[in-house]
């Protein structure tokens, strides 16, 4: 078996798609970075590879026996074992991952790119496997709260971010089924529709409403956002992260 020796993870907890995983250059100050002194490292097929980081189904049993208990977190002095872990590759890209003791990835995180290419290298000489895992049995769903990768495209992470936050609003929103709340937050994001709002019903103003978000990300996005979380604490205490980052990252 192949270890990895010395690698520093950004854990993100719960992310089902692999977008919302930073790659290195948008790490921030603020992550928390940890040290794994020792882990697996696991060459497999394009599409286990795709299940992992883009999921958060359970990982096949066998490859769970491989990697137990042979990785170690390093916290100062302190050597812990950690009981289901590993980096596994396609051959093109690299993710950890950590289970926290359950049978799916809980925590991903992309690698430094120096560790990335050391993985390439060391995999040169061998065959990815599957463990069992059956491609054609797999099929990704996404929805409002899981956004396709087209909607994301090209987007930061503070930019993905927003987006998120924006999707969790608009599914309340929809849930409600608040007809006169529906078109004011329309006319909201789009005035020029004001003048035909009042002949839809609530189905179709959250579809104008939710079509028009969907895609892409400006300075729209951002303003519409900042209104529609007011008063609701959760969504505020998201949204004011990303309104200190973006504050932060210009006074430096």
């Amino acid at each position: 078996m192949l270890y990895l020796h010395d690698v520093w993870v950004n854990w993100f907890e719960s992310e089902e798609n692999g977008y919302q995983v930073a790659r290195y250059h948008e790490w921030r100050k603020e992550d928390r970075i940890e040290l794994l002194d020792q882990t697996p490292l696991l060459y497999i097929n394009e599409g286990l590879f795709e299940y992992i980081e883009n999921d958060l189904q359970e990982i096949p049993e066998s490859l769970l026996d491989t990697i137990y208990k042979r990785s170690y977190s390093r916290k100062g002095q302190n050597r812990n074992v950690i009981e289901y872990a590993c980096v596994v590759t396609n051959g093109i890209e690299a993710l950890a991952f950590d289970t926290i003791g359950y049978t799916i990835p809980v925590r991903k995180s992309r690698l430094i790119p120096r560790q990335e290419q050391l993985i390439y290298d060391m995999i040169k000489s061998a065959k990815p496997q599957n463990f069992g895992f059956k491609a054609k049995h797999y099929k990704k769903e996404y929805h409002i709260l899981s956004m396709s990768p087209e909607q994301v495209f090209g987007l930061t992470r503070r930019e993905r971010e927003i987006k998120h936050i924006l999707m969790i609003a608009l599914d309340q929103l929809k849930t409600s089924g608040n007809l006169e709340e529906l078109r004011y937050w329309l006319t909201e994001w789009d005035p020029k529709l004001y003048p035909a709002i009042k002949y839809l019903d609530a189905d179709q103003v959250w579809e104008k409403l939710y079509e028009g978000i969907r895609l892409g990300f400006n300075e729209n996005h951002e303003e519409f956002c900042a209104k529609i979380v007011r008063g609701q604490p959760f969504l505020e205490k998201l949204w004011d992260a990303e309104k200190d980052y973006a504050k932060d990252t210009t006074q430096s």
